[in-house]
């Protein structure tokens, strides 16, 4: 532990020709909000320190609330770099995250025509509550008998969604109290009512999504990395619609699987997505499962694409965001939800590699200590989707499923990750880190 800890500082480490500015030889120093494994990540990376107190920083793993309350009076160095664009939550609240994605559509139909307007057709209908309420009404007595799905716009980890099939149980919670949002502005909580997907696809009995991690370091102009792994959510329970109120069978977060009573820790809810890959690949053959994430990149870039103009773009910023997608019984990909913080907390050991890995990774593309010549597609198990326009990949390797295809299509592959040693070493940082907190 202490080896890298102790690990030599970078000299000099901005100083390169891309650089307008010099400064001395020392270490990069950072600061971090959370107590998991992205500060484990930044206590390990050699060359970088944490900055003390009010100590000036290099790099900003801040919360967003912070950022809220922070952003408009902060005049940053040409080389700080600070997680969350100004107004991240234009993506990642449920009713402006929908708003947007159909502006852009109706815009690409009347520019482009319908059937261009069929590639935004991959999230389910949806109305924001109390606003559209009663054009809710009007949509819901065209389709008697669905089932609904209503959530808290600005809530994450399930908290606070429920399904119905009656009109008069959403007259119910009409009836009741709202919870004042704070986030934004004082009012009324805002909720969304989609149609809840009924026929979702299956293995051994369970509902599940598929988490994916999207980088963008850039909204003008965009630019996107994309990680090549992943993971599955399990429910803990068998699907049925008999009982719409079981939300181990419909909710697939892992802060309600855990509390389930038949939870096993040890087992958990969770694939990587390259076993997922290969599932569906020995099922439905290599040609479906690559149109299935074909159609899960282009719904990454149209999200992006769709709060484009209205971004608030710092050179400063970066944005790691979590795409949470269902899959219908046609494999058709269906977006749920995009969280602008993913929890980075590990629920075991695997989930711990993925995401050291990951963050990892993500500091090396976002380069502080100047290493990389700018020409990159890929960096660690991060791949260059979009820059400015489609990027494809020069990986090669002899593999079909890797010929003339674009980066993005590496989504599910496995992950790459660590050579025995390596993985040894982070068995030991992960239990040393638990250990830790636990005794905090």
């Amino acid at each position: 532990m202490t080896a890298q800890r102790n690990a030599p500082k970078v000299s000099g480490y901005l100083q390169s020709k891309r650089s307008r500015f010099l400064v001395s030889d020392r270490a990069i120093r950072f600061k971090c909000s959370l107590q998991n494994t992205i500060l484990d990540v930044l206590n390990h990376r050699p060359g970088w320190e944490e900055a003390q107190g009010d100590a000036e920083w290099d790099f900003f793993w801040c919360d967003r609330e912070w950022l809220m309350q922070n952003y408009d009076t902060m005049f940053l160095m040409e080389h700080q770099k600070i997680l969350h664009f100004r107004n991240h939550y234009e993506l990642t609240r449920k009713n402006l995250m929908v708003k947007n994605l159909k502006r852009l559509k109706k815009c690409t139909e009347r520019e482009q025509g319908k059937q261009e307007g069929q590639n935004f057709d991959f999230f389910p209908t949806t109305f924001e509550l109390p606003s559209e309420y009663h054009i809710f009404v009007e949509e819901f007595k065209k389709n008697p008998g669905i089932i609904w799905i209503m959530k808290p716009a600005a809530k994450s980890q399930g908290r606070g969604i429920f399904l119905f099939r009656k009109l008069k149980d959403i007259t119910d919670w009409r009836k009741g109290e709202y919870q004042p949002v704070s986030e934004l502005r004082d009012g009324p909580e805002l909720y969304v009512v989609q149609r809840y997907i009924e026929n979702p696809y299956l293995i051994g009995g369970r509902k599940f999504d598929i988490r994916v991690y999207v980088l963008v370091l850039s909204y003008n102009p965009l630019k996107v990395w994309l990680y090549r792994d992943g993971f599955a959510r399990f429910s803990n329970t068998r699907f049925s619609l008999d009982s719409i109120e079981d939300t181990y069978v419909h909710l697939t977060n892992v802060s309600i699987q855990k509390t389930a009573p038949d939870y096993d820790p040890e087992r958990g809810c969770k694939w990587s997505t390259g076993k997922l890959r290969k599932y569906l690949t020995a099922k439905h053959g290599v040609e479906a499962v690559k149109s299935l994430f074909r159609s899960i990149d282009n719904m990454i870039v149209k999200c992006l694409q769709s709060v484009q103009k209205i971004m608030i773009n710092d050179k400063h910023c970066f944005e790691v965001y979590g795409y949470d997608i269902l899959l219908d019984s046609h494999l058709k990909p269906w977006l749920i939800e995009i969280n602008a913080s993913p929890s980075l907390t590990a629920s075991g050991l695997d989930d711990y590699q993925l995401k050291y890995g990951l963050l990892n990774d993500l500091l090396s593309v976002l380069d502080l200590e100047n290493r990389l010549t700018g020409q990159e597609k890929r960096i660690g198990g991060w791949d260059l989707l979009w820059n400015d326009g489609p990027v494809l990949s020069d990986e090669t390797n002899g593999n079909s499923l890797h010929q003339n295809v674009t980066t993005s299509e590496y989504l599910a592959n496995s992950f790459l990750g660590c050579h025995n040693d390596r993985k040894k070493q982070l068995k030991e940082l992960y239990t040393y880190s638990s250990y830790v907190k636990k005794n905090q």
